[in-house]
């Protein structure tokens, strides 16, 4: 039975990959130092699986991980362990740098003295933003050979992790692989990301915050498609090189917004009187698009998305009005402060 070790297994794109590898039979141990947006609902249904072990570590804390890899000594490490909102990064930086930047430096030099010390060789999947090539002209797209240019501290941090991720392999022959997904979305997400503060805003009849003038462009990808490229990285990507993981669907932030309304239409949701946009005073440095260039890992992997914007929403949607317990789990006192909730 393969072993893979997930780090920040108990997040968003984490929990829905720990879910993934159950499915297709691997043991998964899910080291997640269990910060604010480790939601212990995401994973509750995991705690009974034989084939998966949690460990609330902090991945800076080398020697209680070497212990870890090798009382199980796994095939490898897929690392999803980052701070990632980049809100959070303009308001504070230090613990950007702290986890995502010294964190994949630490999980580098593990595998170093793995293979050094120990004989065993781990090959790592560093998961990365397409926040790293910064604001992209339009009629353009970024490939994999793009230069970076990150804009926020959040993503200055992940192009720093890549850079050093580059590196180890270069020098010490490392088997490592980078994945650069587009901006993800679905179950388990935490609420101050866009799409499931809009859904939260919706349902508790707030206004719809929306930066600048809501025509800044992303690129979108269900979290289930994520998943399933990252795990194809894993297998089939070649030794050293970088994928980017995106589906070509582009929108802007009104445009989501508008879907996410008609969905709760359908769901027979009253739309309460408070429920509109509210644009608000635009985040200092904001990209205005970003947009990848996937031909690779098509190509190469023979993998692309499966999930329609329009399925993918529906199914988002569904997840949060069948789960509302998990905005319950989530501090009070943190919802107060994001949302404007009354005491």
């Amino acid at each position: 039975m393969k072993k893979i070790v997930v780090t920040g297994g108990s997040g968003f794109i984490g929990s829905n990959l720990i879910n993934l590898l159950l499915k297709k039979k691997y043991f998964v141990i899910n080291i997640d130092k269990s910060g604010y947006s480790a939601n212990p609902y995401n994973v509750k249904s995991f705690k009974k699986n034989k084939r998966y072990r949690f460990f609330k570590l902090n991945i800076n804390n080398k020697s209680k991980f070497l212990k870890i890899i090798l009382k199980y000594k796994p095939v490898g490490i897929l690392n999803l362990a980052a701070e990632t909102h980049v809100d959070r990064s303009i308001d504070s930086s230090k613990i950007f740098i702290s986890t995502n930047i010294f964190g994949t430096y630490n999980i580098l030099e593990l595998i170093r003295v793995l293979k050094r010390n120990y004989k065993l060789n781990l090959k790592l999947l560093h998961v990365s933003t397409d926040e790293v090539y910064g604001d992209i002209d339009k009629n353009l797209s970024a490939s994999e050979k793009f230069n970076y240019n990150p804009s926020s501290p959040y993503s200055a941090s992940k192009a720093a992790a890549d850079q050093i991720v580059k590196a180890y392999a270069k020098t010490y022959g490392l088997k490592t692989l980078i994945a650069n997904p587009c901006n993800n979305y679905g179950p388990n997400q935490f609420p101050e990301k866009f799409i499931p503060k809009m859904i939260f805003n919706i349902i508790n009849n707030k206004n719809l915050p929306v930066y600048g003038k809501g025509k800044n462009v992303r690129e979108w990808i269900f979290v289930n498609d994520t998943c399933e490229a990252l795990l194809k990285i894993f297998l089939k990507g070649k030794i050293g090189e970088s994928y980017n993981i995106g589906s070509g669907i582009k929108f802007n932030n009104l445009s989501i917004i508008k879907k996410l309304l008609l969905e709760a239409k359908k769901n027979k949701i009253k739309l309460g009187k408070n429920v509109k946009v509210k644009f608000v005073h635009d985040r200092p440095g904001h990209d205005v698009r970003y947009s990848l260039n996937s031909s690779k890992i098509s190509k190469k992997l023979n993998w692309k998305h499966k999930t329609s914007i329009s399925n993918g929403i529906k199914q988002t949607f569904d997840w949060y009005l069948k789960n509302i317990n998990y905005f319950k789990k989530i501090s009070r006192k943190d919802i107060i402060k994001r949302f404007g909730l009354k005491k």
